[in-house]
C-alpha cells in the first residue's frame, strides 16, 4: 500500500476541487440571471461568516464564507439563500421590481435555476472532449478474448469470440462499457444479450464478486465476469465529433449514478458506500499525486456527481425548485406559502441528514468508529 498524499497537498486538492466546481456552479446562475436581467444581491463561495469579499459595480457582493461545503447567489427579491420571496414585492417601484427574480416569467426562472446543473455537466463535458482530443478514445469492441474456467463468464455460457452487445438491457458498444456495466453488478443476477456466430442469444447468469484495493488502501466491491482484457483500441477524435462523444461519456457517467443510487434505495447496496466531503477530500489529494490527468478526470466526475445531485428533486436544491415550478406550471399559480415552507423544512431535514450520514461514513472509513 502507498503512503497517501500529505495533509497540505489534500487540503489544497480538496480546495481547488470543491472551490472550483461550486464557482462554476453558482456561476452558471448567476450569468443567467444576468441574461433575463436579475440583479444578483450576493454570489457567495461557502456559508456562514464572510471571511473576505467584495462589491462590483453593479452592486453584488462576492464573498468567500467560512464553511465551504457549497455556496449561493442571491437575487434581488429573495430572503435568503434558499430563494424564498420577499413579501414586501409588490410595493416596491416598477423599476427596481423588474430587476427581481420573482418578477421573470416561469420558463426564464426555471431556466436560471437549471444552470448550475447544466454548467457543472458542461465542465465534464469540456473536460472529456479535451481528453479524446489529445489522446483518443477507447473503442475495445466488447469481445470474449478467452473464458477462464471457474469463472462467472463460463458459468453464465459465455465463449470466446462472443460479442456482448448488452447487460440487463443497456447497450455495451466498447469493452470498457461493458466493464463499467458489469463493475456495478457485484452478486447479482444479469441478463447478457451476446451476438455468436451471427445469431444473438439472451445468457443468464450471476456476476462474480471482487474487492479491489487502490494503491492508497481504499476497498472497492465491484461485479466481476472473469474474462481478461483484450488489447487496447483507441481512436483519433476529430474536434467536431469530440463533444457528441463527451457528451455521451457524460451520459453514461450520469446512468451509473442513478443505478447505483437505486441500488442504495433497495438495499442491494449498503448506504456505508456512500461518501462525504470528507472522502472527497481524500481522494482528492490521492488523485492529484497520482498527476495531472488523473486529477482533471476526478474534477470531470466530481462536477458530473455534484450537477446530478442538485437536480434531485429535493427542496433546497435546484431539483426542488423546479419541482415546484413543475407544479406551478400544472397549477397555473404558484404553491402556497406554508406548503413551500414545509417543503422546504423537508428538504433542509433530508440534505442534513445525508449529510450526518455521509459525514459518518466518511469518519467510519478513516477507522474513528
Amino acid at each position: 500500500m502507498t503512503e497517501g498524499p500529505g495533509l497540505l497537498l489534500t487540503l489544497f486538492a480538496f480546495a481547488v476541487v470543491i472551490g472550483s466546481l461550486v464557482f462554476v456552479h453558482e456561476y452558471g446562475h448567476y450569468w443567467a440571471g444576468r441574461l433575463f436581467g436579475v440583479k444578483a444581491d450576493a454570489f457567495s463561495i461557502g456559508f456562514g461568516k464572510e471571511l473576505t469579499g467584495w462589491t462590483d459595480k453593479r452592486g453584488t457582493r462576492w464573498k468567500i464564507a467560512m464553511l465551504p461545503l457549497g455556496g449561493y447567489v442571491q437575487f434581488a427579491g429573495d430572503m435568503g439563500a434558499a430563494s424564498q420571496p420577499d413579501p414586501e414585492f409588490e410595493r416596491l417601484p416598477e423599476a427596481e421590481r423588474s430587476q427581481m427574480f420573482q418578477s421573470k416569467p416561469l420558463w426564464q426562472r426555471a431556466i436560471i435555476v437549471a444552470a448550475g446543473p447544466v454548467t457543472n455537466f458542461a465542465v465534464a463535458i469540456a473536460i472529456f472532449a479535451g481528453f479524446f482530443i489529445g489522446f483518443g478514445q477507447p473503442v475495445t469492441p466488447s469481445v470474449v478474448p478467452e473464458v477462464p474456467a471457474n469463472t462467472a463468464a463460463a458459468e453464465i455460457g459465455l465463449q470466446p469470440d462472443d460479442e456482448i452487445l448488452a447487460i440487463n438491457g443497456n447497450r455495451t458498444e466498447t469493452f470498457g462499457a461493458m466493464a463499467r456495466e458489469v463493475s456495478i453488478h457485484p452478486a447479482e443476477p444479469v441478463t447478457i444479450a451476446v451476438e455468436r456466430a451471427g445469431r444473438e442469444l439472451q445468457l443468464q447468469g450471476t456476476l462474480g464478486v471482487r474487492i479491489e484495493q487502490d494503491r492508497f488502501g481504499n476497498e472497492y466491491k465491484l461485479g466481476l465476469l472473469g474474462i481478461p482484457w483484450p488489447q487496447q483500441v483507441m481512436r483519433d477524435v476529430p474536434l467536431w465529433e469530440a463533444p457528441i462523444a463527451a457528451t455521451k461519456q457524460t451520459g453514461d457517467v450520469v446512468r451509473l449514478m442513478v443505478t447505483t443510487l437505486g441500488q442504495v434505495f433497495t438495499g442491494r447496496r449498503s448506504v456505508k458506500e456512500l461518501g462525504g466531503p470528507l472522502k472527497i477530500a481524500q481522494v482528492s489529494g490521492e488523485q492529484l499525486s497520482l498527476g495531472l490527468y488523473a486529477f482533471i478526470g476526478f474534477i470531470a466526475l466530481i462536477s458530473i456527481n455534484l450537477g446530478f445531485i442538485n437536480l434531485l428533486p429535493i427542496p433546497m436544491l435546484d431539483g426542488g425548485h423546479l419541482l415546484m415550478y413543475a407544479v406551478e406550471a400544472v397549477r397555473r399559480k404558484p404553491v402556497g406559502p406554508q406548503a413551500m415552507e414545509w417543503a422546504y423544512r423537508t428538504g433542509f431535514a433530508v440534505v442534513i441528514a445525508f449529510m450526518l450520514l455521509v459525514t459518518f461514513n466518511d469518519l467510519s472509513s478513516f477507522g474513528l468508529f
